[in-house]
């Protein structure tokens, strides 16, 4: 599987780790209860079609990129730095 780096172009699937999905950028409110604090730490879909990934490209640059890809054919629909779709500065 290719990955589309926004840095440095498209990488091999090797140089990445994967690191779950993408959801996990979006945690509860800390003074959430610790049934919403247990259910985003513990639980996770396994979706079979489109989803967002969290992937770092840990053999590269080092960005934290959200991948969109198909499950079930693992084709690569698009890729964008983490920071751009967290809002994060």
């Amino acid at each position: 599987m290719i990955i589309p780096c926004p840095i440095c172009g498209d990488r091999d699937v090797r140089e990445f780790t994967y690191m779950g999905h993408a959801s996990i950028l979006k945690r509860p409110d800390p003074d959430a209860s610790a049934e919403v604090w247990d259910d985003y730490l513990h639980n996770r879909e396994n979706l079979a079609g489109v989803v967002e990934e969290l992937w770092q490209h840990t053999a590269g640059c080092g960005a934290w990129i959200i991948v969109r890809r198909d499950t079930l054919t693992h084709e690569v629909l698009s890729a964008e730095l983490a920071r751009e779709v967290a809002g994060a500065d």
